[in-house]
């Protein structure tokens, strides 16, 4: 994933999505405390950064699940 082509709507922290996004759903399973889609239902974002480290694990789950690798990390 790429940084620089992330959404707007990613909340500021360490995971993000980027413009490969086709919106599966797949991330939102795996971690919907997490990511969810846009109202339209066109991409995913980040909307909760994870703290814990069981919630840190369920995101990394999602970045290595993700088809596309639209799930990035930024530290």
């Amino acid at each position: 994933a790429n940084f620089f082509d992330r959404y707007l709507e990613n909340v500021p922290g360490t995971y993000f999505v980027d413009s490969d996004c086709i919106a599966c759903d797949t991330c939102t399973a795996i971690a919907p405390n997490h990511f969810k889609l846009t109202m339209t239902n066109e991409h995913a974002f980040v909307y909760f950064q994870p703290k814990t480290k069981k919630e840190i694990s369920f995101c990394e789950e999602a970045l290595d699940t993700c088809p596309v690798n639209a799930i990035g990390t930024q530290n």
